[in-house]
């Protein structure tokens, strides 16, 4: 792949996961805040799902600049599958990514978590890992 077909790739998935953390935002907005916490569940969940999506959108343009073998085609989204690329290229990245995991999909988006410290800290460590495919 030549440098030109790198930076276009990087580009293109860059910024279709910065969309979704964009959109990630917008949505927590609407949650409204009320002390330490998020006044509705809902937007909560929305908003996790919505960042953690971005974050294997990243990861998979990234997987396939280090010719990490792509999940086959039609296939749901599988967590082992990114913490075995990540293994193999970059094991503080698999911390960061574990934490997205536990924070953003399974207590934001599952369990419906509210705290504000908590999601934010999430967000955090979703946009660590977008920023090692910025072009």
């Amino acid at each position: 792949m030549s440098l030109e077909e790198q930076r276009e790739l990087k580009t293109k998935y860059y910024n279709e996961a910065i969309r979704y953390m964009d959109n990630a935002k917008e949505t927590l907005q609407k949650a409204g805040k009320e002390d330490y916490h998020y006044k509705d569940s809902k937007y909560v969940r929305t908003a996790s799902g919505t960042a953690y999506n971005g974050v294997l959108i990243a990861l998979d343009g990234w997987f396939i600049l280090k010719e990490i073998q792509r999940q086959k085609k039609g296939t749901r989204k599988d967590r082992q599958y990114y913490e075995k690329g990540l293994t193999e290229i970059d094991k503080k990245l698999l911390k960061s990514f574990e934490t997205v995991y536990n924070v953003l999909h399974l207590n934001g988006y599952y369990e419906g978590e509210t705290a504000v410290k908590i999601i934010q800290t999430g967000l955090e460590f979703a946009y660590e890992i977008i920023e090692r495919i910025k072009p």
